[in-house]
């Protein structure tokens, strides 16, 4: 056996599936590895990569047996490398299919697996590998690649590496990796032999995500890189996106800066992570940015100030005020904020410093200190939920935000629910998050359109019936939705559709949990949540005498209702991206939105929210001849009449100033949502930052927000 494969081989570990789940579990918790093989009947059938299982640690009670074998990959699909195996083109491209390839001994044994990259350089290094092989098989790889010598320079690469830098390969070859790559990254792969993985490299020329792997020679010495280059997609997109934080970022120094004479942030470890430009130079010994990195805990320790407000705050996990004195007499005060995250647990601390030795007005500034605090934490819980949203809802804006938080206060309860919003808002959507975050999220979801079913058939699916309750009735008889969703939820959608007849059996189940099948008298004993959902306003329906007064009591006891698409416009390029992502690999295309685009879909009021929108942006998918949708296209969706823009129109005279006052609104959140920041929104609307501070304020204030 080569022995580069024979020093790369990494053992195999195998649990059978046959075992009961706590078995299975209890096997697995001690193991490292990269990859867990499953046996039946004794004989090795699939393999599981652990780095896509998202699992943090193996003895989480969170980790499930089908959601681990749900990512199995048979090894009938993966390359087998034998003892003496001739290399070969088809066998080469087996190996690329897969992350690994199983290695099998004299007798047909696994004895272990390699990675795909050790088995490709093994497999170059051969002295009978045909060098025309290495040429096909290099452009025929779709992704980038570049083979560099121990003396840091190209020697060979492929088409698509060439066509991704934007290079030729006159100008490539003999070329020092370190002028096209980074350098600090080679250096560590030749210095330590270790693989870099998934490092985004961008200039001005190229935007890609880059693998280093290193060459080992019989030694087992470095004798070269591999280099594995993939396009970065919507590089455009994140560049704008880091520009924005960037500019977020200066902002918020620049306003902490003219308040405070230090803030600092720690990890939860009490470890100096960050600190703003100013800072009290007189408390500490040395320059602050040379303590980037060290324990404010261990500094405590030795001598550099007593008490530390980090290690107070870490300890009782709250707001900590202290007054600390220097050696030379000076008062500081200390302000330390706890920063936990979505599970309570305790992440950053934000210290914000003053020195007070002679400052007269303590109580004014106390009460600064306070909302700047409070600020920066909302700042960074703002950063968070635009780069954390839900898997499923897909939102930034707080108004979302607000019922996403609702779904998770309820969730340790089965109260009934009622959601109201317009059509195509994503009610159902709503409906399904409470399930997947209750206790019930094991049991059944089902949902039943209580408009959509004619009422004789609604009663039937509702409650079901007994054997021989009605001409052309099932002869076992039929479960209703109630029972087939016990221990569950069942969602009621358009209740408001509901006939009178059945409101009256619906309100009987929702009072004593239990319900009668068509045809029998023997009630039968349930547990659902029931979640109902309209588009209709259920107050006035009772008014008019078509909806019940006590069951609109009994299905309001938790309201929620989804904001239309219209007064939640931050969300509506997060919702065309994700969109256009979907279309993008259900068709295996690229297209992305221009900035402009965007704009134009943020202007316009999308009377059918969700469900238009997502219609629209299909139509624009089918209908780019490019790549970019741009927002000449949109236009001439909106002009051809298949979306309706939303214009600004005088209707009556009002007073000058509040027809000005509104022209401002428009153009200062138009500004905003486009930069994000008030620099830059002051920038483009040709005013001063100060005033476009002011009035955003103002804005806010006016819309509740």
């Amino acid at each position: 056996m080569n022995p580069l494969i024979q020093n790369k081989l990494k053992p195999i570990f195998t649990v059978s599936r046959e075992l009961e789940q706590e078995e299975f579990l209890k096997r697995i918790t001690d193991h490292h590895g990269h990859y867990l093989f499953l046996e039946k009947h004794n004989e090795i059938y699939a393999y599981v990569d652990i780095n896509n299982l998202a699992i943090k640690k193996w003895d989480s009670k969170e980790i499930r047996m089908k959601d681990i074998l749900s990512k199995a990959v048979l090894i009938e699909n993966t390359g087998v490398f034998e003892s003496n195996q001739l290399v070969s083109i088809p066998f080469i491209f087996q190996v690329l299919g897969e992350p690994i390839v199983l290695v099998k001994d004299d007798n047909g044994n696994f004895t272990g697996y390699i990675s795909r990259e050790d088995m490709l350089v093994s497999m170059f290094r051969e002295e009978n590998t045909n060098t025309n092989l290495l040429k096909v098989l290099l452009a025929s790889i779709p992704m980038g690649i570049f083979v560099v010598d121990h003396k840091h320079k190209i020697v060979n690469c492929n088409e698509s590496g060439l066509k991704m830098i934007r290079s030729e390969s006159e100008k490539i070859i003999g070329t020092r990796a370190e002028t096209i790559f980074n350098q600090d990254h080679l250096k560590q792969v030749f210095s330590t032999g270790k693989t870099i993985l998934n490092q985004i490299h961008i200039t001005n020329d190229m935007g890609v995500i880059v693998d280093y792997s290193p060459i080992e020679n019989s030694d087992g010495d470095v004798d070269g890189v591999i280099i594995i280059i993939q396009d970065l997609p919507m590089v455009e997109s994140m560049a704008m996106e880091i520009e924005t934080v960037k500019n977020l970022n200066q902002d918020l120094n620049a306003i902490l800066s003219s308040i405070y004479d230090e803030l600092l942030v720690v990890d939860s470890e009490g470890v100096l992570i960050r600190h703003s430009e100013n800072y009290i130079k007189d408390f500490w010994k040395v320059n602050l940015k040379e303590l980037v990195g060290e324990s404010l805990l261990d500094l405590e320790e030795r001598g550099f100030f007593s008490p530390s407000v980090a290690r107070l705050v870490l300890e009782k996990k709250e707001k900590i005020s202290i007054v600390q004195e220097t050696e030379n007499g000076k008062k500081i005060l200390a302000i330390g904020n706890p920063i936990f995250n979505d599970r309570g647990i305790l992440q950053r601390v934000v210290i914000a410093s003053r020195d007070i030795t002679e400052n007269t007005k303590l109580k004014s500034e106390l009460k600064q200190t306070k909302e700047i605090t409070k600020r920066y934490k909302q700042e960074l819980a703002n950063l968070k939920n635009k780069t954390g949203t839900s898997q499923d809802i897909i939102y930034c804006s707080s108004k979302m935000q607000k019922i996403v938080n609702q779904i998770k206060k309820i969730s340790s309860f089965s109260s009934t629910v009622l959601i109201q919003g317009d059509s195509g808002v994503g009610k159902e959507l709503i409906a399904r998050a409470i399930h997947t975050e209750s206790t019930r999220s094991e049991k059944p979801f089902l949902t039943i359109n209580c408009g959509s079913i004619p009422e004789n058939l609604l009663e039937s699916e509702l409650f079901g019936y007994v054997k021989g309750s009605f001409t052309g009735a099932d002869e076992k008889g039929k479960k209703g939705y109630f029972e087939q969703a016990n221990g569950g939820v069942l969602f009621l959608d358009e209740i408001g559709e509901m006939p009178m007849s059945l409101q009256v059996k619906l309100l009987r189940v929702l009072q004593e949990n239990e319900v009668v099948p068509i045809g029998s008298v023997k009630p039968i004993s349930i547990n659902v949540q029931i979640v109902a959902a309209t588009n209709q306003s259920l107050e006035k329906m009772i008014d008019r005498g078509v909806f019940r007064e006590d069951l609109y009591y009994r299905i309001n006891v938790i309201p929620i209702h989804v904001p239309p698409l219209r007064d939640r416009p931050e969300d509506i390029p997060l919702l065309a991206y994700h969109t256009i992502q979907k279309l993008n690999q259900r068709y295996d295309k690229n297209y992305h939105f221009s900035p402009d685009s965007l704009n134009l879909l943020e202007g316009y009021s999308w009377p059918g929210n969700i469900r238009e929108l997502q219609n629209l942006i299909e139509r624009l998918f089918v209908s780019a001849d490019d790549q970019v949708i741009t927002a000449d296209l949109v236009v001439q969706f909106m002009n051809s009449g298949t979306v309706k823009r939303s214009k600004p129109m005088i209707t009556g005279i009002i007073p000058l100033h509040e027809a000005k006052w509104e022209v401002e609104k428009q153009l200062i959140m138009l500004a905003m949502r486009k930069h994000r920041t008030t620099t830059k929104a002051a920038e483009v609307l040709g005013i001063s930052q100060s005033a476009v501070s002011r009035k955003y304020k103002r804005i806010l204030q006016q819309n509740g927000e």
